[in-house]
């Protein structure tokens, strides 16, 4: 069976929330490069955002500014739906990236038609604030999309770092946004970074 399958409420509106519902569990189909704590596979997009989002409840009191933390937690939940369309793009491989911005953006247009329009622009003006990273709350999510990686690499001997042949200015400036807006954890990535130095999975 498939989404096409799904039996109509008899209401259009329901309809499409309904099938929408059903589209984003390809979520789970979306492979990251991160590895999961025990290693045995590497997480997908819905893993990723279920994690960040659960993050984001611990760390306000770190902030520089105080977020509001519920609203940082919807703009994670979202914040990766467009890469059932656009695919997961690697932060540390230059080439990838090149083009993510109009990938990512026509993957929106496609999937956020999907639901009725008022609620399909709130979303979509959410996933648009975490990526402007300009506000107090935005600013915070982002450092729990940067932070949460970190710290797996922190506990799979730097395995997206090694892979990649990653360098410290090239974490430190993914890690940039938890400089400026989480102080309080900086000290501890600066630890991690020397660490990963020391033990060769990031080239000094």
């Amino acid at each position: 069976m498939a989404i096409e399958d799904l039996l109509s409420a008899g209401d259009g509106r329901l309809d499409a929330q309904l099938r929408f519902a059903a589209e984003i569990d390809k979520m789970t189909g979306v492979l990251r490069h991160t590895l999961l704590l025990d290693k045995s596979r590497r997480e997908n997009d819905a893993e990723h955002s279920w994690h960040v989002a659960a993050m984001a409840l611990l760390f306000a009191e770190y902030a520089r500014e105080a977020p509001d933390v519920g609203r940082a937690v919807k703009m994670l939940v979202v914040h990766d739906l467009v890469e059932i369309y656009a695919g997961d793009t690697f932060a540390f491989d230059a080439e990838a990236n090149s083009g993510k911005v109009e990938r990512e953006a026509r993957a929106a247009d496609k999937l956020f038609s999907q639901l009725p329009p008022e609620q399909g622009a709130g979303i979509r003006a959410l996933w648009e604030e975490f990526d402007r990273m300009d506000t107090p709350d935005s600013q915070y999510a982002a450092c729990m999309d940067r932070l949460q990686p970190f710290l797996h690499n922190t506990l799979t001997d730097g395995h997206t770092w090694g892979k990649s042949g990653t360098t410290r200015a090239m974490v430190e400036a993914r890690m940039e946004p938890v400089r400026r807006f989480l102080p309080g954890v900086w000290s501890w990535v600066q630890k991690n970074i020397d660490n990963g130095i020391r033990r060769g999975w990031i080239a000094p």
